[in-house]
């Protein structure tokens, strides 16, 4: 007997929450261990850590493939195009944000991020004819606005920085929503698929940044006088953490949207609050408290907003289905009058 079309329903949402759940629990972890490793290492390369966790992308995504995990669409010259773009926005959107952080403060530059679902929404209804409900709306005041209130310090920034932080969330933007789209629209890649073509490029892309902002030479100098095998591994570990937070990321942006995962970015950036306070004992003031709870409010308004649309969106698909007479039925009718 086939499940009730409710509980494949309430299956495919718990799924949807297990993955988001990983996410979340994958994005602590890393944000913690790379504050450990800067702590204890003293490791200030940006370029070469993203191209250690490309790296291991490329490589976990190669073992999984020769382990019979997944297996690799069959892409043309047209969307062989695609990904190669894919991974330059992949990279640009780092370089910007790496760049814009050091023409503005990090509270207005958290804020501005913060208008990530903002930016989201707007892409989604231009370019995708998406339509949100009233309530998808109210629900994300809270999470945009609790971020602020929980990042709110010195508000400082250059003509050149804000012009940087605001293109920067705009391509964050539409790195999530691109993200979504080869995998749930005519492209249809398994989440490793598209790590294992995106990663290789932007690995390329990383070093060439690296080398032309002359990082690369302070790498080699520091490997000649500080490297240890303590470090390397550490940033193994880092680099395969990464990995497995690409596969959970890429996996719930296709379980859930792209505006959901912009909404859950928000929630993990409040988080990564909670846990420094409460792990490096660091102070906050009762304004950054009433923005994290602001916007933890809001990210489950908002996830109890998203999982009623989509309970109501698919009771109904399942309602029509189930009321509309098969071909079956129909042609049995017309047998039966002959």
């Amino acid at each position: 007997m086939p499940p009730h079309p409710s509980t494949l329903s309430t299956r495919s949402l718990d799924s949807s929450m297990i993955w988001l759940g990983m996410y979340f629990i994958f994005n602590l972890v890393l944000t913690l261990y790379n504050k450990i490793i800067l702590s204890l290492f003293q490791f200030p390369f940006p370029w070469t850590l993203t191209a250690i966790h490309t790296l291991c992308g490329a490589i976990g995504a190669y073992v999984f493939w020769r382990g019979g995990i997944f297996t690799p669409a069959k892409l043309g010259e047209r969307e062989n195009i695609i990904m190669i773009l894919f991974s330059v926005l992949y990279t640009i959107n780092i370089a910007i944000s790496n760049v814009s952080l050091n023409l503005v403060t990090v509270p207005f530059h958290q804020v501005v991020r913060a208008m990530t679902p903002v930016f989201t929404i707007m892409l989604s209804v231009m370019f995708l004819s998406k339509n949100y409900s009233t309530m998808t709306y109210i629900s994300l005041f809270p999470v945009v606005a609790g971020v602020a209130f929980a990042t709110f310090g010195d508000y400082n920034y250059t003509g050149m920085g804000f012009f940087l932080t605001v293109l920067g969330t705009v391509l964050a933007a539409v790195k999530t929503v691109v993200t979504n789209r080869v995998q749930v629209g005519r492209l249809k890649l398994h989440p490793l698929d598209l790590l294992l073509r995106m990663s290789p490029l932007a690995f390329a892309q990383t070093l060439i940044y690296s080398y032309a902002t002359g990082e690369m030479a302070l790498v080699r100098e520091f490997y000649q006088t500080e490297f240890t095998w303590t470090l390397f591994f550490a940033l193994l570990v880092n680099g395969i953490i990464a990995f497995f937070l690409n596969v959970v990321s890429f996996t719930a942006n296709k379980k859930t949207s792209a505006l959901t995962m912009t909404v859950a970015g928000n929630v993990k950036q409040v988080l990564s609050i909670v846990l420094a306070v409460i792990i490096f004992k660091l102070h906050i003031t009762w304004m950054n408290a009433w923005g994290i709870l602001l916007t933890l409010a809001g990210g489950a308004w908002y996830t109890h907003v998203e999982m009623t649309e989509r309970s109501t969106k698919r009771l109904t698909t399942d309602t029509l289905l189930g009321s509309a007479p098969s071909a079956d039925m129909e042609l049995t009718g017309v047998k039966t009058q002959r």
